[in-house]
């Protein structure tokens, strides 16, 4: 009997030390059909952080697959209202599909949206007329890098832009000023015959920068991702750079907000008011120095999907 009750002793008391384990270990203890702790409340890091990216909204974003890669276009219709929607339906209609880069340039650009493949096709709408220019009004997101005499250089959202002085406002009847897009790198614009108001389907993307465009061919949009697919395209062999063998092609363009959510590219660019920005503007005028332009800036892009 004493060896009995020193066995069940010894089992009591090493269960007592087991529900003491138990009890101590928050794992353990929780229970298992209730709710889960709180997330972590944002910090300030976090916070300041999420406010660097800018997303851009599908219903702008044109998606750009070629037989090189993936092109990605922020759509800018406050800068280009007429083109804009002329891409946008050409794209939702299929009509860019399979289309192929007739005109390469190297140190230039690339050009597109030719059904002849030749340069002289176009689309069955009626021909655009020119959007050189636009009006910028003090609520529109314009971030200033330089100002030179009489002018301001910066971006709208991740447009490059030359725009007459804020204290124009004042002296306009409309109580906005001029402004345009620059041609840098990766810059789309809308080809043209001789005539201003002669754009129709084609347009080019630039491989490079090229200033002597600027105000002479409608800007419509920025390349944020695949600027690298754009200066792999073919180049012309022939007159004009135009490519006579086997040029590469547009397999598929679409809006982003036709393709599916969980296929659809999702894009954040660095935003230009803010402080990471601006220290990526002093980094790259310290390390152009005299010669800094703002086609040197290239925004940081981060592309999900």
């Amino acid at each position: 009997m004493t060896d009995l009750r020193e066995d069940v002793m010894k089992t009591l008391s090493g269960l007592a030390a087991l529900c003491a384990v138990i009890a101590a270990s928050p794992a353990m203890a929780q229970d298992v059909g209730g709710p889960p702790p709180p997330p972590p409340a944002p910090t300030a890091e976090t916070t300041v952080a999420a406010a660097e990216w800018r997303a851009v909204p599908a219903e702008n974003l044109l998606v750009i697959d070629t037989t090189r890669g993936r092109i990605l276009v922020e759509l800018m219709p406050e800068v280009a209202p007429l083109h804009v929607e002329r891409i946008k339906l050409l794209a939702r209609r299929g009509f860019y599909d399979n289309l192929p880069w007739h005109r390469v340039i190297d140190w230039f650009m690339a050009q597109t949206g030719d059904p002849l493949g030749n340069g002289d096709g176009q689309s069955p709408y009626p021909d655009l007329k020119a959007e050189f220019t636009f009006r910028r009004d003090p609520s529109m997101p314009f971030v200033a890098v330089a100002e030179p005499a009489g002018a301001r250089l910066g971006f709208f959202h991740s447009l490059p832009v030359q725009t007459q002085p804020d204290a124009a406002f004042a002296l306009t009847g409309d109580g906005k000023v001029h402004g345009w897009g620059l041609y840098c790198p990766g810059v789309a614009g809308m080809a043209r015959d001789e005539g201003n108001d002669t754009a129709n389907s084609q347009f080019f993307l630039m491989r490079q920068a090229y200033p002597a465009l600027d105000k002479r061919y409608t800007i419509w949009g920025m390349t944020v991702s695949g600027l690298d697919v754009v200066r792999s395209l073919r180049v012309g062999d022939g007159d004009n750079g135009m490519v006579t063998a086997e040029p590469d092609r547009m397999t598929r363009v679409r809006i982003a907000a036709d393709i599916a959510e969980a296929e659809r590219p999702a894009v954040q660019v660095l935003a230009a008011d803010s402080p990471r920005f601006r220290a990526l503007v002093d980094e790259t005028r310290i390390s152009r120095g005299a010669d800094f332009s703002v086609c040197d800036i290239e925004l940081p892009v981060q592309v999900v999907n």
